[in-house]
């Protein structure tokens, strides 16, 4: 298992596999985990002020990180990071804006993670909703 840049986690390659762009296989991880629920691409105030899928992945990244502050971890304490996506096309059309945004927001560290198309959202202005499990090492 190679070590990741943070301290008590692995990333789990199996040999032989082709390398992952933009995320990992698999993260072995010991110490306090903190689980982030989905967050959307409104302000602190739950304000919409961005209504495009890439502004809206920057600010829910950004509530991201501010909740994994408020549990003492940091981005590249993510282990586990699952994208809920309201068009897929989308997604993949704006893949080189949303990566610039995701290396400004969380850096080059790259969890385990998931992305599905969802049918809708509670709240009717997200285009995308993202949660995470961290794991700060003890």
């Amino acid at each position: 298992m190679p070590p990741s840049d943070a301290p008590g986690l692995d990333i789990l390659q199996p040999p032989g596999w082709a390398r992952p762009k933009g995320y990992s296989n698999g993260i072995a991880a010991t110490g306090r985990q903190i689980f982030v629920g989905g967050q959307v691409g409104w302000d602190e105030q739950c304000e919409w002020k961005v209504f495009d899928l890439v502004g809206q992945t920057r600010q829910a990244l950004l509530n991201v990180v501010a909740v994994l502050a408020a549990g003492g971890a940091k981005p590249e304490h993510i282990v586990r990071m699952t994208w809920y996506l309201r068009d897929k096309r989308a997604y993949v059309a704006a893949g080189r804006e949303i990566g610039a945004v995701y290396r400004e927001v969380i850096g080059r560290h790259f969890p385990a993670m998931t992305a599905v198309q969802v049918v809708d959202f509670i709240e009717d202005a997200a285009l995308v909703e993202i949660e995470v499990t961290a794991v700060v090492p003890a």
